[in-house]
C-alpha cells in the first residue's frame, strides 16, 4: 500500500469525486515503496499539480485529474479544450500541456542540483533518474477516448481511463499504465539520499533547518547545501494531514515536535482570511518563546501568530481587562501562581473573554499544569476548534504538571481518535541518546496508555552515529570548567559557532562560575538569568540552566554540576528526567562535568 500525503482523511473533503477515485485506487494498487502527494505546492513557483508519484526505482511522475465527461467535451486540441461550464462554454488548457508544464517546473528545479543530474556522457547535466508526466480521465472509458479521437489531442499512452482504474484492475495492470507514461529507454534509480534531496527542492516546508532558524528555511537560496535533512514521511504526513478539532502529539524528545508545530502555526497563518483572530502559541520556557517569536518575525507572520510563554500571557490578560496584577512584594513563585490564578477567575467571571484565538498551539504541554491546560482550552474560537498540543511525559520537571489523575479529557481537551505518537528521535546521535538513557533507564521504561490518558515513551534512535560524550571529572568545579571551556574552543577553531554551543548548569552558582571563565578568556557568552535581555539567536555561548533549556537544541552541549545530582534533598527521579533533557539538546556533541559525590557523576564516569 502506497503513502498518501495528505492522508486521505484529512484532504478527501476537497477532493472532486475523480480524484477521490485515483487516490484511493493508487494507495491501495501501488507497492509499499510508492509515494503519493496530493495536491501539494511544489517547486519555486508553487505550483499545484493533482498529483506526484515518487518511487526509487522508477522516478518521478506528474499526473493530472479531470473530471471531464464525454458530453462535458466541445472541442479539443493539443494546446486546449473548450468545454460545457457551469455559466455556458469556456476553454481551459489541455490537461496534458498542464501536466507537462508542472513537470518542467520540478525537472527545472531539480537539475540546479549537481548530485541529482548525470555528471558525464551524451546525457551530461540531465536528471539521473526518469520523470515523465500524464492524465486521469476517470469518467471517460478507452474505447469512449478511442471513438471521440481524443488521441489527437493527447497522446493515448499518456492517459489513464475509467476502465483502466476500476476497483477489479490487477495492481500489476494499474502500474504498467503509469509507467507506460515514461519515454522509452529511459533509465536510471533514484538512491535513497537522493530521494531526500528531490523532496528537501520540491517541498520547502519539509525542510529540517538548523536551530538558529529552527523551522524556517529559505526557498530562495543561490546555492543548495551539501547535506539537505528533511522530515521523515510519518512526519510529513502527520504535518499535512493536521485537521481541525483538538489534536495531541505526544512525540520523544528531539522527535520534530517543534517543526510539526511551525508547520502548523504557518499554514493557518496563510489560510485565514482577513479580520480572523490571531494564532496563539504557547510554551513554558521563555528562551523557547523568544525563539519562535524570532521565527514567526522572520516568516512575516508576526501580526498573525503571537509566540509567547505561559505566565507573560497571563499577566498581558490581566493587564488588557483591566483585572488586579500580584503585589511586587511577593515570591516569584508566589507571584505567578496568583497571576495565573486571576486570568482563571476572570475567565470564569466572564471578565475575561474566552474563545480569543483561531488556534491555539501549545508546545511543551508536558511543561503545564492541568488547570493551566483548562484555562487555554477556553481561549479557542469553538468555531475553529483549533488546539494542538505537544507532549513527552519523559521530560516533565516541574512537579505542578505531573498528576496521577491528569486525562486530556478532564481540562477540556478532546483528542479521543487524534492523538498521535512520535518515538523516533532525530536530533541526537546514538552515542548521546545512549548517554542520556543510562541515567534516565528507569525513567523511560514505556507505558501505554489508552487514547485519553498520558503515555510515558521510550525514545527510539534514528541511528545516526558520532562522537561518545566527552566525561569530565576533575579534583574542583573550576577546573572542570576550564577544561570545558577550553573543549568548547576547541570547537570553535573546528568550525562551530558559538552561537552552535551552550552550558547548562543545574544551579545558578554554576552558570557564575562558568561565567566567570568564560570572561577570564574573552569568549562571547550570555548568561540567561530572568528574562533580560537574552537573545537565543545571537552568536554567543548561552549559559543557561537545564531547565531553561527546554525546547531548544545546540549541535555541542557541555553539563555542568552532574556530578552532584542528585543532590540528597531531591528526588532522583525528577533529576534524571532533568539531566535527560539537558543532555538530549545536543545534536552532535555532548560533554559532562560528572566531579562530585552524585550517584549520576560515578555512574556516568564508570562508564
Amino acid at each position: 500500500m502506497a503513502t498518501l500525503i495528505p492522508s486521505l482523511g484529512s484532504c478527501v473533503s476537497r477532493m472532486t469525486p475523480g480524484e477521490r477515485r485515483v487516490a484511493e485506487r493508487l494507495e491501495q494498487k501501488l507497492d509499499d515503496d510508492y509515494l503519493l502527494w496530493y495536491d501539494v505546492a511544489v517547486g519555486p513557483r508553487y505550483s499545484h499539480p493533482d498529483f506526484v508519484v515518487m518511487h526509487p526505482r522508477r522516478g518521478v511522475l506528474v499526473l493530472e485529474v479531470k473530471d471531464f465527461r464525454l458530453a462535458t467535451l466541445i472541442q479539443v486540441n493539443k494546446q486546449s479544450w473548450e468545454i460545457h461550464g457551469d455559466m455556458g462554454p469556456k476553454t481551459v488548457p489541455n490537461p496534458l500541456e498542464q501536466a507537462r508544464q508542472y513537470a518542467h517546473q520540478v525537472v527545472n528545479a531539480l537539475e540546479r542540483d549537481k548530485q541529482l543530474v548525470q555528471p558525464e556522457g551524451p546525457h551530461q547535466g540531465k536528471l539521473a533518474f526518469p520523470w515523465s508526466y500524464g492524465v486521469v480521465l476517470p469518467n471517460i472509458t478507452r474505447k469512449q477516448f478511442e471513438q471521440a479521437q481524443l488521441g489527437q489531442a493527447i497522446e493515448s499512452h499518456r492517459v489513464i481511463c475509467q476502465d483502466e482504474m476500476t476497483e477489479s484492475v490487477a495492481p500489476e495492470e494499474l502500474q504498467s499504465r503509469l509507467w507506460g507514461m515514461f519515454p522509452f529507454m529511459m533509465r536510471g534509480v533514484m538512491s535513497l539520499p537522493q530521494l531526500d534531496r528531490v523532496r528537501w527542492i520540491l517541498f520547502p516546508e519539509v525542510r529540517v533547518p538548523d536551530q538558529t532558524g529552527l523551522f524556517e528555511g529559505d526557498e530562495a537560496l543561490a546555492e543548495l547545501p551539501s547535506i539537505m535533512r528533511v522530515m521523515d514521511l510519518q512526519q510529513e504526513q502527520l504535518a499535512r494531514s493536521l485537521g481541525d478539532g483538538h489534536r495531541v502529539i505526544h512525540g520523544v524528545a528531539g522527535s520534530g515536535k517543534t517543526m510539526l508545530l511551525g508547520y502548523r502555526a504557518e499554514h493557518l497563518a496563510k489560510a485565514q482570511a482577513a479580520r480572523t483572530k490571531p494564532i496563539l502559541v504557547l510554551c513554558y520556557n521563555e528562551p523557547l518563546a523568544r525563539q519562535l517569536a524570532r521565527v514567526m518575525d522572520s516568516k512575516n507572520l508576526s501580526a498573525h501568530v503571537q509566540a509567547v510563554h505561559f505566565h507573560k500571557w497571563c499577566r498581558s490578560q490581566l493587564v488588557a481587562y483591566d483585572q488586579p496584577l500580584p503585589a511586587d512584594n511577593l515570591p516569584t513563585d508566589m507571584k505567578m501562581a496568583v497571576m495565573v490564578q486571576g486570568v482563571i477567575n476572570g475567565v470564569d467571571r466572564k471578565q475575561i473573554p474566552s474563545g480569543q484565538y483561531q488556534a491555539v498551539l501549545i508546545d511543551e504541554g508536558h511543561d503545564f499544569a492541568p488547570e493551566w491546560l483548562k484555562l487555554i482550552t477556553q481561549m479557542v474560537d469553538p468555531m475553529t476548534n483549533s488546539l494542538l498540543v505537544l507532549y513527552d511525559d519523559a521530560q516533565s520537571i516541574y512537579e505542578r504538571s505531573r498528576s496521577r489523575q491528569f486525562s486530556f479529557k478532564s481540562v477540556g481537551i478532546q483528542a479521543q481518535g487524534r492523538t498521535t505518537i512520535l518515538k523516533i528521535n532525530y536530533r541526537n546521535t546514538r552515542q548521546i541518546l545512549q548517554t542520556a538513557s543510562l541515567i534516565a533507564a528507569d525513567l523511560l521504561t514505556a507505558e501505554d496508555k489508552d487514547d485519553d490518558g498520558v503515555p510515558l515513551l521510550k525514545p527510539v534512535s534514528c541511528g545516526r552515529d558520532g562522537e561518545k560524550p566527552i566525561v569530565i571529572r576533575l579534583p574542583d568545579f573550576r577546573a572542570e570548567v576550564s577544561q570545558v571551556v577550553d573543549l568548547l574552543s576547541a570547537a570553535h577553531r573546528e568550525g562551530h559557532a558559538w552561537g552552535d554551543m551552550a552550558i547548562l548548569c543545574r544551579h545558578y552558582s554554576e552558570m557564575d562560575a562558568c561565567a566567570s571563565v568564560l570572561r577570564q578568556r574573552r569568549l562571547p557568552h550570555q548568561v540567561r538569568k530572568g528574562s533580560g535581555s537574552f537573545n537565543p539567536a545571537a552568536n554567543t555561548i548561552k549559559v543557561m540552566t537545564m531547565h531553561a533549556s527546554k525546547g531548544l537544541e545546540f549541535p555541542v552541549v557541555a553539563l555542568m554540576g552532574v556530578g552532584s545530582m542528585p543532590a540528597k534533598d531531591h528526588d532522583e527521579r525528577d533529576e534524571a528526567r532533568l539531566f535527560y533533557v539537558g543532555a538530549t539538546r545536543a545534536t552532535h556533541r555532548l560533554i559532562v562535568g560528572v566531579g562530585g559525590q552524585g550517584q549520576f557523576g560515578r555512574r556516568l564516569a564508570a562508564c
